[in-house]
């Protein structure tokens, strides 16, 4: 609900003061141990030729104005993947960074357009060394913010304990009865085979829905509320059509070394085994934004200059977190408003 005062008056400001020094107390700690194990913090630019290329995913939009009067289409960065990216092809081995970001059309209790993403890369390490940072970035976290459990929504759990390990798989029969892998084919996924085990289950589906469609609403409505309740789960091996940055498993190629974090049924931190061959990549890409115009009318410009990194790129794996999520769990806040110095107001007159 839009709040009846603005964040600067003096008694919302007090009241949000013990969220925001917990919150530096975290950043501050996440500085020190990510330095003390050798990552260097860098920062890259938020203007972007392309804000990155996830379907459901919106940027903002500006414009450049050269000299001599000659404009161009900028974009302000949804993550800063593809220039940390391109940071390890020039010869980082471990870097992170604190990295503002900018999502269009969200905006919630978990949701900001302006947000604090700390994302960090390990060059030649595989991705599941990034699970093992996750576990200590809530202790941390938790230490920082003299925490014994996170809290959201009559939800809670131990940032100490140490997490769970479920594959999205297994995740979807446990918790909905639905056979995942059998709806993944060689080619094409099964997506009225996987429709009907949905609709078995009880969660609605609309006659145009898409696999990915039904993948989304499934993970939503039935998986994600049952993650993260009492100690932290790691989701691991999302299907490969829902992973397109990241590498297929060597087990089984249906599958991704993709994983996210969950927090009291909250998303925090999303991790892969990095894709590194371009060609492959391109494709993906073009599918997402074929995707993205077909559901919203609009597509974003492929950066040919994170394509041609990728050919340089070590093996890697990288992971991003959502730092004011964090920062809102671990200081029991209840909205990431809250954790926010200046938020952005609620409401804002209509555009003519």
């Amino acid at each position: 609900m839009p709040q009846s005062s603005p964040w600067w008056m003096p008694d919302i400001y007090a009241d949000r003061q013990p969220f925001r020094r917990a919150r530096r107390r975290i950043l501050a700690a996440l500085r020190r141990d990510l330095e003390a194990h050798d990552f260097v913090e860098v920062e890259t630019a938020i203007l972007q030729q392309s804000p990155g290329n996830e379907a459901h995913l919106h940027a903002f939009a500006t414009e450049l104005v050269a000299p001599d009067g000659a404009r161009a289409r900028l974009y302000l960065r949804t993550s800063p993947e593809f220039a940390c990216k391109k940071l390890l092809a020039a010869g980082e081995r471990r870097i992170f960074e604190v990295a503002r970001v900018f999502r269009n059309r969200e905006r919630g209790a978990l949701h900001h357009p302006e947000f604090t993403m700390l994302e960090w890369y390990r060059a030649g390490e595989p991705y599941t060394a990034l699970m093992e940072d996750c576990a200590a970035v809530l202790g941390l976290a938790a230490a920082a913010a003299g925490a014994n459990s996170f809290s959201f929504r009559g939800r809670s759990a131990d940032p100490l304990a140490v997490p769970e390990r479920i594959t999205v798989a297994a995740a979807f029969a446990r918790h909905a009865g639905i056979d995942l892998l059998a709806t993944l084919g060689d080619s094409a996924p099964d997506r009225d085979g996987f429709a009907a085990q949905a609709r078995a289950a009880g969660v609605r589906l609309g006659h145009d829905d898409s696999w990915s469609d039904i993948f989304s609403r499934v993970l939503v409505e039935r998986i994600e509320p049952q993650l993260g309740n009492g100690r932290a789960t790691i989701l691991t091996e999302y299907p490969a059509v829902e992973a397109a940055l990241a590498r297929p498993t060597p087990a089984d190629p249906r599958v991704a070394e993709r994983f996210e974090l969950f927090m009291c049924g909250v998303e925090l931190a999303n991790g892969f085994g990095e894709l590194t061959d371009p060609a492959e990549q391109r494709a993906r890409l073009e599918a997402e934004m074929a995707s993205k115009e077909r559901l919203y009318g609009e597509r974003y410009p492929i950066d040919e200059e994170f394509l041609a990194a990728l050919a340089r790129m070590p093996a890697a794996s990288g992971c991003a977190l959502g730092f004011d999520r964090l920062a809102m769990l671990a200081s029991g806040a209840s909205r990431i408003d809250q954790v926010i110095l200046t938020p952005l107001p609620e409401t804002y007159p209509e555009s003519e």
